[in-house]
């Protein structure tokens, strides 16, 4: 919750504290382009630490799909997000896409990713597990 204060997101069903785990749930409330929004995920693979994967059961999106891969270069660790999205209503969801949402959501998740980085590195994370 911490990297998406931004958003003022927080957990509010399934997994609220703790790490998730295979087949688990979340529901997250978010304020995005100035409304609420809720997005219930499931973890759908994991494979601890290397990658695992979210994927939208309820939400605003057609459909969501979030893998997260960690790898070992030298001595420190890459995340790399590979973040899969389709907007609902058709050609106009693909308009939205082309015209706000990609760029909102790669904004979102870089500087989400920053913070994680920075919480990681400060020893913050001992916080969080």
């Amino acid at each position: 919750m911490l990297s998406t204060s931004k958003t003022h997101e927080k957990a509010v069903g399934g997994r609220l504290s703790g790490l998730i785990s295979l087949n688990e749930t979340v529901t997250w409330r978010a304020k995005h382009f100035g409304i609420y929004q809720h997005l219930s995920v499931r973890i759908t693979q994991m494979d601890k630490p290397f990658s695992f994967t979210d994927e939208m059961i309820k939400g605003a999106f057609k459909i969501m799909k979030h893998q997260h891969t960690f790898e070992t270069f030298q001595n420190d660790t890459i995340m790399r997000d590979h973040f899969y999205f389709e907007s609902p209503l058709g050609i106009l969801g693909h308009l939205f896409n082309y015209v706000i949402l990609t760029n909102y959501m790669r904004t979102f998740l870089i500087e989400r990713n920053r913070i994680i980085k920075l919480v990681a590195e400060n020893g913050d994370y001992k916080k969080y597990i």
